[in-house]
């Protein structure tokens, strides 16, 4: 199994930590075996479960991510995350989910995927794509 998140390299630096932030929250909620135990250091002090999972963090543009998210919807075995424009600029979720039932999936704009599935079919899709920087 491999895990990439893309998110959109045109945004600026708080909004592109903010999509990587979400799309987090949606993968552990979505697999949680990917969580490590709490593990307790020398001094006895507590530090909960992180990510057994290397997560690499890569760009592309606005088209890209829509390249990435149409194929990968069509491929077996591979999970996708979006977090799109609408959801960016959304204050509340009930916003989100009405406005997202006014717009056809080839309209939206996104903001970051996340991409979990076995490695060589998450290659085909992102193998091109650069760490974001």
């Amino acid at each position: 199994m491999k895990i990439v998140m893309v998110v959109n390299k045109t945004l600026p630096p708080g909004l592109a930590a903010n999509a990587a932030a979400v799309l987090g929250i949606s993968l552990g909620s979505m697999d949680a075996d990917i969580l490590g135990p709490d593990l307790i250091d020398k001094s006895g002090t507590l530090h909960p479960g992180i990510t057994r999972e290397t997560i690499p963090v890569l760009a592309s543009d606005s088209d890209g991510l829509k390249a990435i998210y149409e194929q990968g919807i069509q491929i077996p075995d591979i999970a996708i995350i979006d977090f799109n424009s609408i959801a960016q600029k959304s204050r509340h979720y009930e916003d989100y989910s009405r406005q997202l039932e006014t717009v056809p999936t080839a309209d939206l704009g996104f903001s970051g995927l996340c991409i979990k599935g076995p490695g060589k079919k998450v290659n085909r899709l992102t193998g091109s794509l650069g760490l974001y920087r």
